[in-house]
């Protein structure tokens, strides 16, 4: 379906997406979008790059982002150093229950391009080196990408399927500097305007729940990255856990009460944006042995199936409200 398609179906009739596994799903989906465009299952392979972040090392800032975990938020990432080894591992483990899926490599560790363009040339291209690898996919932070990185990024997109992953999390400067981002909303349209203008596929990242911010103000995030010309969006639900700085400066913290007060926040954001964007989560869970609050997020499959259900039961769907923007 091409996105004017997809746009004038939205404005008629319930906009259906998917039916491939017995459900009509509402949204967007990144697992959607790629079987269609390989022709079967895809598997994200999470590795540790050996990366840092600028608001570690202390050239922004220490410590970290105040909600990130010790890892990075990448606690399920390899991380043995040896990224052609731990893709190696992952794939063995992983094509005995998939024998015919291929794979896409996910540097998701803290900042995958805070390094010289040459080292991420070192790091990046081995990883397209597997057989069965057909992707790549590199987090990093809106700030960290010079000239040269993208001119880098540039020449991996024009050879293999990628996308870039910036991690936008709030356009609200308070809340910005209360988490320790150490980076501007201006940087980060900065950010997609370099990227789009290579034709390297942008996916955002959001969270939904940060302290001190109303319904209205996250909508109001989600309405600023829905205006760019981005390709995909993650939005997490704010996750207290373990050996993060939240954990000390807000140690009883709980973004949502309830696991029906975060569903229809993720409806009422799900409506808004436009249909052409990709869906890569809509929620955010944790490690059960790291996970602080709120307790329940780690029911991830439960979460998943409230969106769709109460979607089909609202008659609403993902792109339902874009029109306002």
């Amino acid at each position: 379906m091409q996105e004017n398609d997809i746009k004038q179906a939205s404005q008629d009739t319930p906009l259906i997406f998917d039916t491939s596994d017995g459900q009509q799903l509402r949204i967007n989906t990144v697992n959607t979008y790629l079987r269609k465009k390989f022709g079967g299952k895809i598997i994200k392979l999470a590795v540790d790059g050996g990366f840092t972040c600028p608001n570690r090392d202390g050239s922004k800032g220490t410590g970290g982002c105040l909600f990130c975990s010790s890892s990075g938020s990448g606690d399920m990432a390899s991380g043995s150093g040896d990224i052609s080894a731990d893709l190696t591992s992952q794939i063995r483990l992983l094509s005995g229950k998939w024998p015919d899926a291929r794979y896409m490599a996910y540097f998701q560790s803290h900042t995958n391009t805070y390094a010289p363009a040459s080292e991420l040339r070192d790091k990046f291209l081995p990883a397209l080196d597997f057989p069965d690898v057909v992707g790549i996919a590199i987090a990093t932070r809106p700030d960290c990408l010079p000239d040269d990185v993208v001119e880098l990024l540039s020449e991996i997109n024009q050879k293999t399927f990628m996308w870039v992953e910036l991690g936008l999390q709030t356009i609200h400067e308070k809340t910005s500097e209360a988490m320790n981002l150490c980076y501007s909303v201006k940087e980060y349209d900065d950010a997609v305007r370099k990227l789009t203008e290579k034709n390297i596929p942008v996916v955002t990242h959001l969270i939904l729940g940060l302290p001190g911010e109303s319904r209205e103000m996250m909508l109001d995030s989600v309405k600023h990255l829905c205006r760019q010309d981005i390709w995909g969006i993650k939005l997490h639900m704010f996750n207290l856990v373990k050996g993060s700085r939240m954990e000390k400066s807000y140690p009883d913290y709980i973004s949502f009460s309830s696991i029906d007060e975060y569903v229809d926040l993720a409806i009422e954001a799900l409506e808004l944006i436009p249909p052409g964007i990709v869906v890569h989560r809509i929620s955010g869970d944790a490690p059960r042995s790291t996970l602080i609050h709120p307790e329940w997020s780690y029911r991830k499959r439960t979460i998943l199936n409230s969106i769709h259900r109460k979607l089909r039961e609202r008659n609403t769907w993902q792109g339902r409200r874009a029109s306002i923007l």
